[in-house]
């Protein structure tokens, strides 16, 4: 079954954001659906079905779960992360664009990294929001969450791209009005990180 090119691109928009989110559960449930011939992925996309790929990413989610919801070393995680959720987002949009001339799968590249940036950061602001809560419940339902939408989001993609497009539209658009906001979440997140990564040094 072969997905038409326009519906790679809005499942390729869901996959990018829901990517920025968690990108190890995103590429988990890619493989495991194009495993299910659920959602087809082109050619250039198939090491996503490796149970190689798969199991790695599964291990890596597990992994992600509980260290994204241990106080300070989360900061650190995500921090961390940042070099690997939009990179890899780039890396997916630039595979399942293959078919596209070279300029336009670096410009899929570009813009799929762009729409990942724009989840993480969206994750960080919120983070930010309610870390200063004494209370740890609020933080882990927030964590759990993210997940969940991550693998929600990529399953829901599959199902209804040009829906799932329309909904990663209006969240990177509501993301940039409050980029003045996602920036200093940003550099929390890593002057955080930066501090906690001192004080475990110590």
């Amino acid at each position: 079954m072969r997905v038409p090119g326009n519906e790679i691109v809005a499942i390729l928009a869901g996959a990018c954001f829901a990517a920025g989110l968690n990108v190890y559960a995103t590429v988990a449930t890619l493989g495991l659906l194009a495993r299910a011939d659920v959602a087809p992925l082109p050619p250039s996309l198939h090491l996503l079905e490796s149970w190689w790929v798969i199991g790695i990413s599964g291990v890596m989610f597990v992994i992600e779960f509980f260290a994204d919801k241990i106080p300070a070393f989360d900061l650190i995680w995500n921090a961390l992360q940042t070099f690997i959720r939009i990179p890899i987002a780039a890396l997916l949009a630039y595979g399942a664009t293959a078919q596209l001339s070279p300029a336009a799968q670096i410009a899929g590249a570009l813009i799929g990294a762009l729409i990942a940036l724009a989840a993480h950061g969206g994750k960080t602001a919120a983070r930010a929001a309610v870390t200063p809560s004494p209370e740890p419940v609020s933080n882990f339902a927030l964590s759990a969450g993210e997940d969940v939408v991550a693998v929600g989001l990529t399953w829901f993609a599959t199902k209804y791209p040009y829906a799932t497009a329309g909904m990663v539209a209006v969240l990177v658009i509501a993301i940039a009005v409050m980029i003045r906001f996602v920036i200093r979440a940003l550099r929390g997140l890593f002057r955080g990180a930066e501090l906690a990564a001192s004080t475990h040094a110590k």
